[in-house]
């Protein structure tokens, strides 16, 4: 099980969206090394309002490119980077990956999972509506989140597009991820 990365994107001030880059650079226990969201203690400006001393959970977000076509066909624009995230993915099923999955980036990179990303109502300031086609209910009626996942740095590396990205699962059994 794998795919690779189409985009990396890091940068070192509070904004919704990050700049795309040639390169970024995973560093283990911290996250991308110049991103504002990187540190061993949480650096999301209403967590830390909350408890500035919980450990960072949310080092690096990865999203799954396919999120940008599916929310394409209800008239939304939105690349690599655009939501925020660190490292943009193809051909891995993200969102289904359980709690504690490795994944192996390129030549030396491994972050684990740590949970999914909540999406806010940056979301909608960024596109009005957008928030609507990234939370969701499933039939169930349970809410679904689909603005991509959240990991920590297991083991440092540079990370570029075009990278290959292996999935090691943990030993069972499996829990699903949720917002963290």
């Amino acid at each position: 099980m794998g795919g690779s990365v189409t985009a990396v994107s890091s940068n070192g001030e509070y904004s919704f969206t990050k700049p795309n880059r040639e390169s970024i650079t995973l560093l283990a226990g911290l996250g991308v090394e110049g991103d504002v969201h990187a540190g061993v203690t949480v650096k999301h400006r209403s967590r830390v309002a909350q408890d500035p001393t919980q450990p960072n959970l949310r080092q690096v977000h990865l999203i799954h490119e396919e999120l940008f076509a599916e929310v394409g066909d209800a008239g939304f624009e939105v690349g690599p980077g655009r939501l925020g995230e660190n490292i943009t993915t193809r051909d891995i099923d993200l969102l289904g990956l359980p709690v504690g999955a490795l994944l192996r980036i390129g030549d030396d990179a491994v972050v684990e999972v740590t949970g999914l990303r909540n999406p806010c109502v940056q979301i909608d300031a960024f596109q009005h509506g957008l928030l609507k086609e990234v939370v969701g209910r499933d039939e169930a009626g349970g809410l679904v989140r689909r603005a991509g996942i959240m990991s920590v740095v297991r083991t440092g590396g540079v990370v570029r597009p075009g990278d290959t990205i292996e999935v090691e699962l943990p030993a069972g059994p499996h829990r699903p991820l949720d917002r963290v």
